[in-house]
């Protein structure tokens, strides 16, 4: 089978891009695999299949899969990849500066800016309301604390770990995510580190407790796991993602980060994300939804024929 794709990034997090608006097109797991493998096939962190809209107000629907093949609610990187495709290639109203993207996780509405070309270059996505009930996110934990107007939240849940025990806010932003925010790195164990190196966040070897954590009991939809630690200029950050491993940058993953350092006291309510592919500015809103502004980059597209 012969497919054509765009290759589309945010920040480095990147996705092949399909056209599947007649809703034809259904790839089996080995397939995702392939078109996400570096090496033998395009190389992507996921796939993103372009849908027609699932509600009257939509102008699409973004069906992700993870590079594992499994299906995910949500993809903040790839949810502005989403809106450029659509934007480049005028299957939205372009002239009025805003779309709606359906996803399985609801409804996103997107503010967009283009070039002189009218190509998108930003966008800012109302990412919803982050959840904070433990059965949603889901993590199996009960809430240990409670915000200003009383909401309970899990954010000092700890967990051992054959390199000791860490401490995570539990946040899903239509998918869930584990975040620990890291004050000391040096009180870290060596085992997490490179022999000789100074302990850092970009130092950190993320796939030992990522990949543990990922899959730990404690979350029965498995999670995303996010290490940060708040800077002057900003949160920075790294993320394991579910089904992916490191990538080098996490949209929800960013507004979940934002969220917990708030919760937490370590930061104020907007701040700038600093992944290792680059920035997003992530600022939770007064009436509870959180705000996320970043670029979209298509790469190349082209054909590729699956086994």
């Amino acid at each position: 089978m012969e497919l054509s794709f765009a290759k589309l990034h945010g920040l480095g997090n990147d996705f092949v891009f399909i056209d599947d608006r007649d809703r034809a097109l259904k790839l089996t797991d080995a397939q995702v695999s392939y078109l996400c493998d570096r090496h033998f096939g395009i190389g992507a962190d996921g796939v993103i299949l372009v849908r027609p809209a699932t509600s009257e107000e939509g102008d699409g629907y973004m069906h992700y899969i993870n590079a594992d093949g499994t299906l995910a609610q949500m993809c903040g990187n790839g949810v502005r990849c989403f809106a450029k495709y659509l934007v480049d290639r005028e299957l939205a109203d372009v002239a009025s500066g805003r779309l709606l993207a359906d996803t399985l996780a609801g409804p996103r509405p997107i503010a967009f800016s283009v070039d002189a070309e009218g190509k998108m270059t930003e966008a800012t996505v109302n990412m919803g309301a982050p959840i904070l009930d433990p059965a949603l996110v889901p993590v199996d934990a009960a809430p240990d604390s409670r915000m200003a107007d009383g909401t309970p939240y899990v954010g000092h849940l700890r967990l051992d770990s054959p390199w000791g025990a860490f401490e995570f806010a539990c946040v899903s932003m239509g998918n869930p995510h584990a975040v620990c925010l890291v004050d000391d790195w040096a009180a870290l164990p060596d085992e997490l580190f490179p022999a000789g190196v100074e302990k850092s966040l970009s130092t950190l070897r993320i796939d030992l407790p990522g990949s543990f954590f990922e899959t730990h009991s404690a979350f029965p939809e498995k999670t995303n796991v996010e290490f940060a630690s708040v800077t002057d200029e900003g949160i920075a950050m790294r993320v394991w993602e579910r089904g992916c491993g490191e990538t080098l940058a996490c949209g929800t993953g960013a507004c979940a980060t934002n969220t917990a350092a708030c919760l937490t006291g370590r930061a104020g309510r907007e701040n700038d994300l600093m992944l290792s592919g680059g920035l997003l500015h992530i600022c939770w809103n007064e009436d509870g939804t959180i705000s996320m502004t970043g670029p979209a980059t298509e790469s190349f597209s082209g054909t590729i024929v699956l086994p």
